[in-house]
């Protein structure tokens, strides 16, 4: 077996050396690139229930004020700007009440209701009236008043 000379010692380690410092810059080239990537944006995140609760009961001619709370089960915030009155409806029990008497100006709470909320409470107070009319409305004296709203 020959022994390993300081030359061939010196010659076999700056193979090594090379050979390390080719695989090392190869591992540290840069490069430049371009592409695409995709998401998208829900269309709605869903909707809220809303819940108005009149302060007192009612009498032709009368108001009550309505306070208002939403319920936001969903992953995101979301704005309620208008509360409106769609309908009232009656109980069975009441059936010859004329809802027509009843109403309620749009109210603009303009509030955002984060998600997984219930009973927010939401800014402003509507104003639900009975008209005071020429016709006889004994049929809506204790009558349970179910407000139908909407908001955008």
């Amino acid at each position: 077996m020959r022994k390993l000379t300081r030359r061939r010692y010196v010659a076999a380690l700056a193979a090594i050396a090379a050979l390390a410092l080719a695989s090392g810059a190869y591992a540290y080239w840069t490069t430049t690139g371009s592409g695409t990537g995709s998401a998208s944006v829900a269309s709605s995140n869903g909707t809220l229930v809303l819940h108005g609760v009149a302060a007192d009961a009612l009498t032709p001619g009368g108001s009550s004020s309505v306070t208002f709370t939403a319920d936001n089960a969903n992953t995101s915030s979301l704005e309620v700007a208008t509360i409106s009155l769609d309908s009232v409806a009656v109980d069975a029990g009441h059936s010859g009440c004329d809802v027509s008497d009843f109403s309620m100006p749009d109210v603009v709470p303009n509030t955002q209701v984060p998600a997984g909320e219930s009973d927010y409470a939401l800014s402003g107070t509507g104003t639900l009236s009975m008209a005071d009319t020429a016709v006889n409305q004994d049929a809506c004296k204790g009558a349970s008043l179910t407000l139908n709203l909407s908001s955008n």
